[in-house]
């Protein structure tokens, strides 16, 4: 395979067989790389175009979200409230950044996409499901790296950083964007692994066996070094062209599902030991400090997190309980029981994006708030559990 650098955002690769593929590699909210996609797709005039899109986010994009439809109550119980909360501070951060540039996120990809439609050009979508990425990240984080990623997803919602076409298009250099990389994998290298190098690798492999002789592929600078060299990987058969390992959620690890059965069963285990060893009074004294500690610490935290005040009755006795079942936790009740008593208005589903922005607005937005109170809760109970029972038990137990 033949390799060609023509500039920091366009390889050109050619394969053996003479395939060419052209790769634009764009900052996805830059006007520059509107107007050179455009611009290239015209020079090259390609018999297929392949974009950094999957089928979900590509009609995300081209059709209205409506997310009146969604179910709060499912969300929580099928466990997808990470993903909706991931995906609303993704959103609201690209849209930001789009406020500042004046172009829409993802504007160079869809004008590929609508030039493909215009002038009747194949068109491929090449990216993995956002939802596939989003469970790999997460499942194959430790619990520090959970904390750190979702800290920096909801951070970069709130933050009011500006940023300036000049410091976008600096990102798209293979300097700056080689440096990034290397940062990412040594904070968070089980999401630069999900995020960047599973999907080059899909990207690659979508890109390479996607029909036609000159292809060109718009991507996020982010991937293009990677691509090039895993195309190269998969014309010279070192790297095959399956990807089922890659393709769908990793499977939850038995450690973690071990746990979720063993720490309950251990609490149980403590104050059940209180009634056998030491009488019924003292049994009961240790159950109180359990709920002491559970219900407590949830309540402190639906309180602050501005929950209905009949929701603090319900996560406050719901707590102890809750967090004893391994398949149903804190969050879950509090959630739905936030939705019910506070139900979403129309205003609050059209206001997703932009109140996810702010920090009032997940506390002024019904749908934003129900979704916070899920994760407060869950972490005061938490901190009930793991850090003011063992210090009850151990001064009063």
């Amino acid at each position: 395979m033949k390799t060609e650098i023509l500039s920091d955002t366009l390889t050109r690769l050619t394969l053996e067989d003479g395939t060419v593929i052209t790769l634009i590699g764009t900052a996805h909210v830059s006007q520059q790389s509107v107007g050179e996609v455009e611009r290239v797709i015209d020079e090259v005039n390609p018999d297929r175009i392949c974009i950094e899109l999957d089928r979900g986010r590509f009609d995300a994009k081209t059709k209205e979200k409506d997310y009146s439809s969604m179910n709060l109550r499912r969300v929580f119980k099928e466990g997808k409230a990470f993903l909706l909360l991931a995906n609303t501070a993704l959103a609201s951060f690209q849209k930001r950044i789009g406020a500042e540039t004046g172009v829409s996120p993802g504007d160079e990809i869809l004008g590929a996409a609508h030039i493909a439609q215009e002038r009747n050009i194949p068109l491929s979508l090449c990216d993995r499901e956002i939802s596939v990425t989003l469970k790999r990240a997460w499942g194959l984080s430790g619990l520090w790296d959970k904390s750190k990623l979702l800290a920096t997803l909801i951070s970069s919602a709130f933050s009011k950083e500006k940023i300036s076409e000049e410091e976008l298009e600096q990102l798209k250099h293979k300097d700056t964007l080689e440096s990034m990389m290397q940062e990412l994998a040594t904070e968070l290298p089980a999401a630069k692994r999900a995020l960047i190098d599973e999907r080059d690798r899909y990207l690659a492999t979508s890109i390479f066996t996607a029909p036609g002789r000159n292809k060109v592929a718009v991507i996020g600078a982010g991937h293009a070094s990677g691509l090039a060299s895993t195309i190269g990987e998969l014309e010279n058969g070192s790297l095959g062209t399956d990807l089922s390992d890659i393709a769908s959620p990793p499977p939850k690890k038995n450690t973690g599902k071990f746990l979720s059965y063993l720490i309950p069963a251990l609490i149980v285990l403590v104050i059940a030991w209180g009634f056998v060893s030491k009488g019924w009074d003292q049994g009961f004294w240790r159950f109180l400090l359990w709920v002491i500690a559970n219900s407590g610490c949830t309540l402190i935290a639906a309180v602050l997190s501005g929950a209905h005040p009949l929701n603090w009755l319900i996560s406050a006795v719901t707590a102890p309980f809750a967090a004893l079942n391994p398949v149903v936790g804190v969050g879950f009740f509090s959630g739905i029981a936030e939705s019910e008593l506070r139900k979403p208005r129309v205003k609050d589903f059209e206001g997703i994006v932009d109140d996810a922005g702010t920090f009032k607005g997940w506390f002024t937005n019904r749908f934003l708030h129900a979704l916070m109170l899920f994760f407060t809760t869950s972490i005061g109970s938490i901190i009930g559990t793991f850090v003011i029972f063992p210090i009850l038990l151990g001064r009063f137990g």
